[in-house]
């Protein structure tokens, strides 16, 4: 599984990226139809602490899975993110048994 990881208006360390790709290979344990993520790092110019965001595509076979979520944290928004895909995978799994 490839996991693109495109930061914005700043350098993500590599920590940061280990964390996420760690999250998402996660993702493709629990769900094997996962080909690919894209992440994109966002850091929102505002006076507000909750100014980063973490968005992420996960490529599947037939139609892609999106969630976008905003914290003080790109730890936190990408926790965020990663429980509302687990949700999105459910409904996808659900509805393909049937």
């Amino acid at each position: 599984m490839t996991v693109n990881i495109t930061s914005v208006h700043f350098k993500a360390d590599q920590k940061l990226e280990a964390f996420i790709t760690n999250k998402i290979e996660k993702l493709g344990k629990l769900f094997s139809e996962i080909i690919g993520a894209e992440v994109v790092l966002k850091l929102e110019n505002t006076e507000n602490p909750e100014n980063k965001i973490t968005e992420i595509k996960l490529l599947i076979k037939g139609n892609d899975l999106f969630a976008s979520k905003q914290s003080k944290t790109f730890e936190e928004a990408t926790d965020e993110v990663i429980d509302a895909l687990k949700k999105q995978i459910e409904k996808h799994k659900a509805k393909h048994n049937k």
